[in-house]
């Protein structure tokens, strides 16, 4: 078994890579590549891209990418599925192992893709809290703009047989909970948010979400992005409201992994979160288990609404 070391990018296919181009640059990411037939967008981090539009004749999910250790990781995982490592075709290149999981989901996990300059970013606003004051002498003065997407952060899969998915990212890719849910008794876990099993190592509470999906439907329920701080978090979501882009919940702390979080949805009704201020987890930190209920999604943040759910 291999352990990926985080998320890549998410795939999606549009209609109109226009509308995605122009929402994402409002969400705070920038184009890196554009062919005549998908959209790749980077974000201020060295990776080439962490969102990928592929134009098609409908609206949906596609898949996404993870990254691996090592190459030989890729030997590895090659021969535990029965294929083969392939140059990347795509653009930043690379190696790359390509399969399906129990749902159909198109999974990359890459090595070697090139990197990017880093796009420079403000520092994380200095805070004069009621103790521990920070900030001396100076003022802050913010224009409106979109946020700063730093990275991607995570993506929440909606499955199909949660124990198959389940068991499959944490056998094949090294995937650990951090924290599930569960309905009715707390045997019956029906999600769970995994972190990447690196040992020691502290790593984001999550970079992979799985929850059993309402409807038998699989798709993505979000994908995530981090942004500077809450300033910029909050900032961003100014900006997109005066673009005319439509919100979905936010602003909000959650409770498993204390992401300051804020959801909106691109053009095609996809719901994509700007967060900041996460945990940070290793695998010896203990599992949580709650139960399934609309309160166990934030601390505080706005009441939500049947949106949320679509």
């Amino acid at each position: 078994m291999i352990a990926v070391k985080d998320i890549a990018y998410v795939r999606y296919q549009a209609t109109d890579l226009d509308a995605m181009e122009a929402f994402m640059t409002d969400f705070g990411l920038k184009t890196k590549v554009r062919t005549a037939n998908a959209l790749y967008m980077r974000s201020c981090s060295d990776a080439h891209h962490v969102h990928i539009t592929e134009l098609g004749e409908s609206n949906k999910t596609l898949g996404f990418g993870l990254l691996a250790q090592s190459a030989s990781d890729l030997d590895q995982l090659a021969a535990r599925l029965n294929t083969t490592v392939e140059d990347n075709p795509e653009p930043g290149g690379g190696k790359r192992v390509r399969f399906t999981d129990p749902d159909g989901f198109l999974v990359d996990v890459i090595h070697g893709q090139a990197t990017l300059a880093e796009i420079p970013f403000r520092e994380p606003m200095a805070m004069n809290p009621a103790t521990g004051r920070q900030r001396f002498g100076k003022v802050i003065r913010l224009k409106p703009q979109a946020a700063s997407v730093t990275r991607m952060g995570h993506l929440a899969l909606l499955v199909t047989d949660f124990k198959k998915s389940f068991e499959f990212y944490c056998d094949v890719l090294g995937f650990k909970p951090s924290d599930t849910y569960y309905a009715g008794s707390p045997e019956n876990k029906i999600a769970a948010f995994m972190h990447c099993g690196l040992g020691s190592s502290f790593t984001d509470h999550h970079t992979l979400a799985l929850i059993s999906s309402p409807d038998g439907v699989p798709r993505f329920d979000h994908s995530a992005f981090e942004v500077i701080d809450l300033d910029d978090l909050v900032q961003g979501g100014e900006y997109l409201k005066s673009c005319g882009h439509k919100h979905s919940w936010g602003v909000g702390r959650h409770i498993q992994g204390s992401q300051l979080f804020d959801y909106w949805r691109d053009p095609f009704g996809h719901k994509v979160e700007h967060w900041t201020d996460g945990d940070l987890v290793n695998d010896e930190t203990p599992v949580g288990n709650a139960p399934v209920t609309n309160e166990e999604l934030s601390q505080w943040a706005p009441s939500l609404t049947p949106e949320f759910f679509a």
